[in-house]
This record gives structure tokens, sequence and C-alpha cells, in this order.
């Protein structure tokens, strides 16, 4: 099975350069495109999940009418940050951010605590994947579902996906960058998770 890890397509807030992460903005007009794309680089035969976000539900549902919302797929907050202009956050607590990813910006969430809730939903995405509950109803009930699995959620959470396919530490987080509306496909086997690719843009520049 592959993971297919989507970041949403573009807001106004992303436009404009502010740390966007529980503020719940719509896409623009350039996101929803961005959106489109996405869909027909992954195809229909999904299964989809989201964070219950608007930016994230209308890039999920360009895949499909089918979605499900997880809320642990929902962005880092940011607290007193949210929707700031990232070049007023003090230099000194872009210092403590990026030395310790157990620092909670005013009012916020660590990036431990971020990593902690999305490793549970890959968790549970590839157990179900590889071993369906049982049942004792027809031939084939308890047989793997090998629909390919579609995450759509944002910058924080999708480094903290690479966390868990790399098996490292959220200290991660600044030293990856992940675009608007990009792909990173993680395969899911017996063997654990393995990463075929990473902020992936190629289908963004399709005619």
């Amino acid at each position: 099975m592959t993971l297919y890890v989507v970041r949403h397509g573009r807001t106004q807030a992303n436009a404009k350069g502010l740390l966007l992460g529980r503020a719940d903005p719509g896409l623009d007009d350039v996101g929803r495109r961005q959106a489109s794309s996405v869909a027909a680089a992954v195809g229909n035969e999904v299964r989809v999940l989201s964070s219950p976000l608007r930016r994230c539900v209308e890039t999920a549902r360009a895949i499909s009418d089918d979605i499900v919302i997880d809320d642990r797929l929902i962005e880092l907050d940011y607290g007193e940050f949210d929707l700031r202009p990232l070049k007023e956050v003090p230099a000194e607590i872009w210092s403590q951010w990026r030395a310790d990813p157990s620092f909670r910006p005013p009012g916020g969430e660590t990036l431990i605590e971020l990593g902690a809730r999305v490793a549970e939903v890959l968790d549970v995405v590839m157990e179900q994947a590889l071993h369906p509950p049982q049942s004792d109803v027809g031939a084939d009930a308890g047989s793997p579902d090998d629909r390919d699995v579609v995450l759509v959620t944002h910058v924080s959470p999708i480094k903290a996906a690479l966390a868990w396919a790399l098996g490292v530490g959220m200290e991660v987080s600044w030293r990856s960058f992940v675009a608007q509306a990009s792909i990173t496909r993680i395969a899911v086997s017996e063997r654990g998770p393995s990463l075929l690719s990473f902020n992936s843009e190629a289908h963004l520049s399709s005619p």
C-alpha cells in the first residue's frame, strides 16, 4: 500500500506569508487549481482522510466525495502567533523553537505533541491496511484493503509523517520544506514504512 501525504492548496493567508495554524480560511483560486492537480495525480481508487480545517477538506473533496475527517491531522497550534507574519516572531522565539521540539509557543502546541498524534494516525492506517479486523461472514472477509490511502493535511503534520517514515525525531521538522499542494509518498508493508518521495510538485507543473 502507498500512503500519499498531501499538503492542502493555497489560501490567501499562505499567499501573504502568514503563519497559519488553527485559523480556518478556505482555498483561494490558486489553491482550488492545485487541489484539482493533486486529484489527477493520486487518482480516485483511494481512501481519503483529512484534517478538519476547510483548506484541507476542500482539497480532499477534489479527490473524493467520500472522506473521513480525523482531528489528529490538524495543523500545529501556533497559539499567539497564528495568522501573524513570520517576521513578527521574535528571533529568540525562533531560536528556542528550532533548538527544542518540546518548546511550546505561547498558547500553542509542541512539535513533540504534534508528532505523537500524527504517528497515532499513521500507525492505525498501516495496521488497518495490513491486518484488517477478522469477520466470520464471507470467504473474503478480513482480506487486506489494498487501496492506497491519501492523508490531506498541513506542513507540520507532513513533517511528522516524514519523521515517522524515517524513524527519526521531530528535529527533522526544521531541516525539511513542504510546498503547497505537494505530495509525499510512503510505502507501507509488513517490514514497516519506507519513504518513496518527499515534497513532489511535478503534478503542479503539468499542463
